[in-house]
């Protein structure tokens, strides 16, 4: 399975590599590709630390450093390129009180939410599924990575995003991953109402 991906993201990718680091287009621009949707925005995750990746870039800008994303400036378009991570507790339910940088691609796709969203793709590698994200999407099924409950426990707007992916695209929930939303859904009371209203809002747009 092939991927256009953009010049400016296959540059990103490409000047990482040359450098001596794995790099990839990751997440929902994945998810869309192999759909066959236009992603609205191209994320990319690489095993470069951020200092690493501002080493290799002549722009860049720090906007969640603490967390491993540093915007890449092409001319005058940015793009968020994050650091593989693995995520501390969240003690919030909703951002990990700390994250922990690796260099092992596997480590990151393993925190994400649904398998249909842990899949990575660069054109040297083809799209990397270490979760069975491709079957998913064949079938039409969300599905936690991992265990969903404790996904849910980490942030239980991912309940709501559940629902919105499967009304968007006309999926199926996971029946564990149904029972252990239902499970966690009395903890959407600790999710602010900003949150909320933008997660509706995504729903009905």
């Amino acid at each position: 399975m092939s991927i256009i991906l953009p010049k400016d993201v296959r540059y990103i990718i490409e000047k990482l590599s040359d450098e001596g680091y794995e790099a990839y287009a990751v997440g929902g621009c994945v998810r869309d590709s192999l759909l066959g949707r236009t992603p609205n925005d191209w994320d990319i995750t690489t095993s470069a630390t951020p200092q690493e990746i501002k080493s290799v870039f002549k722009r860049t800008v720090d906007t969640g450093i603490k967390h491993g994303t540093v915007t890449v400036m092409l001319k005058k378009e940015g793009y968020e390129v994050t650091t593989f991570r693995i995520d501390g507790e969240y003690t919030d339910h909703r951002r990990p009180d700390g994250v922990t940088f690796t260099r092992e691609l596997s480590e990151d796709l393993l925190r994400r939410d649904f398998t249909i969203n842990a899949m990575a793709y660069s054109d040297k590698t083809g799209v990397v599924d270490l979760y069975g994200g491709v079957e998913d999407l064949n079938k039409g099924i969300i599905r936690c990575v991992g265990n969903p409950d404790d996904r849910f426990n980490e942030d239980a707007l991912r309940i709501m995003r559940a629902v919105r992916f499967a009304a968007q695209l006309g999926f199926e929930i996971d029946e564990e991953t149904r029972k252990a939303a239902a499970d966690h859904a009395p903890e959407l009371q600790k999710v602010s109402a900003e949150r909320i209203e933008t997660e509706l809002t995504k729903l009905l747009t």
